[in-house]
C-alpha cells in the first residue's frame, strides 16, 4: 500500500476541497409538495395513487404510494415521469409516438434506468420555458391520473 496515500488527511466538511453542486432545478421541497397535492386530489376523487417526480434527466426526486394504491403503481408512476422528462413530451404525446414508432421506445427502454411508460398521467414540469423535470401518477383511470398530476403542478405554482 502506498504510505503517502494512507496518511493523507481527508477534507473536513467545511473544506473548500469538497465538490459543490448547483441547486437542483426542482427541489425536494417542491417535489414533495407536488406529490402531496396530487395525492390530496386523489383522496378527494376517491382513488389511491402513487406519484413520482423526476428531474430533467429522469432521476427520481420524490415518490410516494398512498395506502391501498396498487402494488405496481410506484414503478408505473416513475416510468411515466421518466418517459415524459426524457422525451420532453406529455404522456398523451408519448402514447402517439409509441404507436407511430414502437422501435424508438424499444431502444429508449434499453438506454434508461427506468423504461418509459407512454400514455396519460404524466406532465412536464416547466418554468420560464425551461423543463425542470416531470411528474407522473398511477393508480386511477387515465383521466384521473392526469387530474392528480395537474393538481400537483398547481401546488407548486406551475
Amino acid at each position: 500500500m502506498n504510505e503517502n496515500f494512507s496518511r493523507r488527511t481527508r477534507p473536513s466538511p467545511r473544506s473548500a476541497d469538497l465538490l459543490q453542486f448547483a441547486p437542483m432545478p426542482l427541489s425536494l421541497d417542491e417535489s414533495s409538495r407536488a406529490v402531496a397535492a396530487a395525492q390530496a386530489q386523489a383522496q378527494k376523487i376517491g382513488i389511491r395513487v402513487s406519484v413520482a417526480v423526476v428531474d430533467e434527466g429522469g432521476y427520481l426526486v420524490a415518490l410516494s404510494r398512498m395506502d391501498g394504491a396498487p402494488p405496481l403503481s410506484p414503478q408505473i408512476a416513475e416510468a411515466k415521469a421518466v418517459g415524459c422528462a426524457l422525451t420532453l413530451r406529455e404522456g398523451e404525446q408519448m402514447g402517439e409516438i409509441h404507436r407511430e414508432r414502437p422501435g424508438f421506445f424499444a431502444v429508449v427502454g434499453q438506454l434508461t434506468r427506468v423504461p418509459p411508460v407512454p400514455g396519460p398521467g404524466s406532465r412536464l414540469v416547466r418554468k420560464d420555458g425551461r423543463v425542470l423535470g416531470a411528474i407522473g401518477a398511477s393508480g386511477g383511470k387515465p383521466e384521473q391520473d392526469v387530474e392528480c398530476v395537474e393538481a400537483g403542478l398547481r401546488a407548486i405554482g406551475l
